[in-house]
């Protein structure tokens, strides 16, 4: 009886060494925590910190995200193009930050202004900027640009920043 446990462990261990294998080499590979579609996430920068001194916040307009939304629309194309161009010519590091207005629970909030603001990173990416250049945060319903109670102000909300590093 003894003998049938210790070989059963011993396939199961087998089996299981490929699966660790597996998962280390993804991580090697830049792939942070559970993020595996679009560009992996690189390391945050030293110092760089999106309500840092260091970042200029009001260099460009923020992306516009319609309600419940993370597709980066056609009218807003344009500021992240301008912005892409601006990192690629500096060399510097652009935060992109997501928002959304106060409807929602804190953790939906703070998921989809992630994935607004990782849809802002690969729309960046698309259009030429470098993917180690280009790091997210979120603040999901937190620091409202307009903290009235009302369409106009919830529209203002539902967006993501631009902070550059100085």
């Amino acid at each position: 009886m003894k003998n049938k446990y210790s070989l059963f462990s011993l396939i199961l261990v087998a089996a299981l060494l490929p699966a660790c294998a597996n998962k280390k080499n993804k991580q090697s590979a830049g792939i942070d925590g559970d993020y595996v579609s679009g560009t992996p996430l690189t390391e945050r920068s030293e110092g760089a910190n999106f309500m840092g001194a260091n970042v200029n916040r009001s260099e460009f307009a923020p992306v516009q995200f319609a309600f419940d939304s993370t597709t980066v629309g056609a009218e807003e194309q344009q500021k992240v193009a301008a912005v892409a161009q601006s990192v690629r010519a500096s060399g510097k590091t652009v935060i992109v930050a997501g928002f959304t207005d106060n409807r929602g629970t804190e953790e939906y909030n703070r998921s989809l202004g992630e994935r607004r603001a990782l849809a802002v990173r690969e729309a960046l990416i698309a259009k030429g900027a470098s993917a180690n250049k280009v790091q997210t945060v979120s603040f999901g319903k937190e620091m409202p640009a307009d903290p009235a109670n009302s369409e106009a102000a919830w529209a203002k909300n539902r967006r993501a920043e631009f902070g550059i590093t100085k």
